[in-house]
């Protein structure tokens, strides 16, 4: 081998060992998925493409709950949270995470369900009546439906019986008359008509469209990381998202977008449910 050759092959090697052993590594969790197996098989996809995209390596790192992450995140075990709104109250008021980048869901609203053929045409019927909402802290499954009722002039639990039931159990509750509504955004409904086919069902109240999920990152995370993290958002969207919707669970982000100019208060709305339910400190999650 000539000599030049010889340093430049020496030269090669010590670049590709630098960038190696440059590549930083940043761990990556999301509130809504239990388990290190769920969390590979619904976003391991989305993280090829991320990494891919951003010269980083991602790192799963699974938490139980939504309280276990903003542990996580307050330990310094987790630099990069995707959460709801609900959610992304509670993490802006117990940690200092700052938001990177948003996760439009297409259609993505709350709606009062009935009985089509029942007696409640309209929400002001559901005056004195039963309504299930399908998990204590949702933001479209009870913040964003108690707001229809309280926009139409019914208090929370007061003007009706609030009841936490999970989705499909309170359909049947609702098929048989033992509550008149359910609480549910459009992607549940849809589910919910796929299966119980017999039944007819009819939305007598829709909520405006929610704000965005949100990807967040911890306050200790590097300025530079977390702008590459934006940058890999804004330049490589289609495939990152192409990624996300791998996930069986994810379909709900089929037709989605990310967006770059998220701020703390696009929440506002969020905040003012939780005020119509009575929860207004915002120092823990409900239900937890």
């Amino acid at each position: 081998m000539k000599l030049w050759n010889w340093f430049s092959a020496v030269a090669l090697a010590a670049g590709l060992m630098t960038t190696a052993a440059s590549a930083e590594t940043i761990r990556f969790a999301v509130t809504d998925v239990e388990g290190m197996e769920q969390l590979q098989r619904e976003f391991g996809g989305f993280v090829e493409e991320l990494e891919k995209a951003s010269g980083l390596d991602v790192e799963f790192t699974a938490v139980n709950n939504r309280t276990a992450a903003v542990e996580a995140m307050r330990a310094e075990q987790v630099d990069f949270v995707l959460t709801g709104p609900a959610e992304y109250v509670i993490f802006a008021k117990l940690t200092e995470a700052k938001p990177v980048v948003a996760w439009h869901r297409p259609d993505y609203f709350s709606q009062i369900v009935v009985m089509a053929e029942g007696d409640i045409k309209t929400v002001a019927d559901l005056k004195g009546k039963k309504v299930a909402f399908g998990e204590v802290g949702s933001t479209s499954q009870q913040l964003g439906p108690a707001q229809i009722l309280a926009d139409a002039g019914l208090k929370y639990n007061t003007d009706y019986t609030a009841e936490i039931i999970k989705r499909n159990v309170a359909v049947e509750a609702m098929i048989r008359g033992d509550v008149q509504a359910v609480g549910m955004n459009l992607t549940h409904l849809r589910s919910v008509r796929e299966k119980f086919p017999g039944q007819k069902f009819a939305v007598v109240g829709r909520g405006p469209d929610l704000p965005n999920d949100i990807l967040l990152a911890a306050s200790y995370v590097k300025p530079e990381v977390v702008e590459a993290i934006r940058k890999a958002f804004l330049e490589n969207g289609d495939a990152l998202m192409a990624g996300v919707t791998k996930g069986e669970d994810n379909k709900k982000y089929e037709g989605g977008y990310f967006v770059a100019t998220v701020s703390d208060k696009d929440y506002d709305m969020v905040r003012g449910m939780y005020g119509t339910i009575g929860a207004v400190e915002f120092s823990k999650f409900l239900g937890e």
